[in-house]
């Protein structure tokens, strides 16, 4: 008999249950990386929207009015000032390019608390494949001003708003889909290596709106719009919800009847034809009513675990929205390589998400593990702001310190953390409160991420330094409401050892 090629030998090492984990676990990190994509150009365009107007230094002028008054006139064709987009020109921009960030990130962190209640209640692949394509449309009204030649601060903001909304739709629904593909086995690694969907994401979104922002900047939204709309199709045709319920094409068909479907992979002989209208749970019953708000709550650790995350996700996404016009300012580089140099934050972000994951399942402790990164922290990001203005050399070493330290927490409490709170002892297998417990922790620390480039907004014109002085001040914050819980871990951990 000939001998089967390698590759028929390595498909078949595997069994079908892992083939589909594999793909669930690959569609639903491609799925959120498109949202990220699609939330990063602002940041990158920013240096665009608003220029540096300083005099040429072969020119001497009198004043910097004069200068001004000079260059006014000098309009190009896409009506674009040389200090910018118009309203973007003037000299409030910063607050302005913070009253964008705002409007997305308030209307997010609103949007989140219903979003889990929603989600729980609707098919996940069609509530998530709306989503896809809403953020999509709006994600390119954006880019679809520069075409347009739109300089209605208020058309840029409804745009972010509503883009703010339907994003909501994204996280919970994820979470809750691989929550229930994968246990809590080895849980903290696994999804540290499948939330680095974020940095990979803000990554790819940086170098797509780096590409244009220079010479075509609508196109910077445009494009990310185009991808998480096709990507909200692929949703629709190919997500499976959770593992008890597997499509046709699992067996065979020669054998089987299609209309009596098993529910479980163990269960080859099944013999209840597969009601449509009845939902299951694990154990092939009736599906339990979703959990409450309060009930959520309620679970031990959501409140630590969320105000935590709160002050996690507030230095996250300042990092996020205001990093590269950080470095366009320290290190006068032009937006797009402005653009370049911040995913190194992601890159970082990456290791210390899966560096997270690893420490807390080794040690099996979830919030000693953030704990200690948050203490790490606030330090690094004190010696970012002073090295940083040393060259381009320590700022990338810097870039990859403080984004594995501050994204590492922040990645662990909404992927690991969320999916053990959502599947608590305390809910005797009510597998349905993930999304709403998910939800519920997202949502707090979106508020945080909200007030987080607002802050930026209005502090930096004070000067950068007190911009990180606010950033180390959330981290200690964050790192104090998990002070009860590390208590608790290490006291259970001296009992055992007892």
């Amino acid at each position: 008999m000939a001998q089967l090629p390698p590759g028929v030998r390595f498909i078949v090492l595997f069994t079908r249950d892992q083939w589909c984990r594999a793909f669930i676990f690959v569609l639903t990190f491609l799925l959120y990386a498109s949202f990220h994509l699609s939330r990063k150009p602002i940041s990158i365009v920013k240096g665009e929207l608003h220029k540096h107007c300083a005099p040429p230094n072969e020119v001497e002028l009198n004043s910097y009015k004069e200068y001004a008054i000079q260059i006014q006139p000098v309009k190009k064709l896409s009506d674009e000032s040389q200090c910018g987009w118009e309203p973007f020109d003037k000299n409030n921009y910063k607050q302005l390019l913070g009253a964008l960030d705002y409007s997305f990130l308030c209307a997010y962190a609103v949007g989140m608390y219903l979003s889990g209640i929603i989600g729980e209640r609707l098919p996940i692949r069609y509530y998530l494949t709306v989503g896809m394509l809403a953020s999509g449309l709006f994600t390119a009204m954006f880019g679809l001003g520069y075409f347009y030649n739109i300089h209605n601060l208020w058309f840029y903001m409804i745009a972010q708003i509503a883009n703010g909304l339907v994003q909501t739709t994204g996280w919970p629904s994820v979470v809750t889909c691989i929550g229930n593909w994968f246990g809590k086995g080895r849980r903290g690694l696994i999804m540290g290596i499948w939330n680095s969907h974020t940095s990979v994401g803000n990554i790819l979104g940086s170098l797509i709106a780096g590409y244009w922002v220079s010479t075509c900047w609508g196109l910077s939204f445009v494009v990310p719009g185009v991808i998480i709309a096709c990507l909200g199709i692929v949703c629709f045709l190919f997500l499976i919800e959770r593992k008890y319920i597997f499509p046709y094409f699992y067996f065979d068909l020669y054998k089987t009847d299609p209309a009596m479907q098993c529910l479980l992979p163990d269960r080859e002989n099944c013999t209840v034809p597969l009601n449509h209208n009845m939902a299951v749970n694990v154990e092939g019953g009736t599906r339990m009513s979703a959990i409450s708000f309060i009930g959520a709550l309620r679970i031990p650790g959501v409140i630590e675990f969320s105000l935590c995350l709160l002050f996690a996700k507030l230095v996250s996404y300042t990092f996020l929205f205001w990093l590269p016009l950080y470095i366009t300012n320290v290190e006068h580089l032009d937006a797009k390589r402005a653009g370049d140099l911040s995913t190194l934050f992601d890159v970082g972000g990456i290791f210390g998400g899966i560096l997270a994951g690893m420490i807390s399942d080794r040690l099996e402790k979830r919030a000693s593990t953030c704990g200690m990164m948050l203490l790490l922290a606030a330090p690094a990001l004190y010696m970012f702001s002073t090295i940083s203005k040393m060259g381009l050399e320590a700022t990338i070493v810097m870039l990859l310190i403080s984004g594995a330290l501050v994204n590492g927490p922040y990645a662990l409490i909404t992927t690991a953390v969320s999916a053990d709170l959502g599947t608590h002892k305390s809910l005797k297998g009510n597998a349905r409160a993930l999304s709403t417990v998910t939800a519920i922790i997202d949502g707090t620390g979106s508020v945080g991420a909200a007030l987080g480039p607002l802050l930026a907004g209005l502090i930096s014109p004070s000067g950068w330094n007190n911009v990180f002085y606010m950033l180390m001040v959330a981290d200690a914050c964050a790192l104090l409401f998990l002070l009860r819980l590390i208590r608790k871990e290490l006291q259970c951990k001296m009992d055992q050892t007892l």
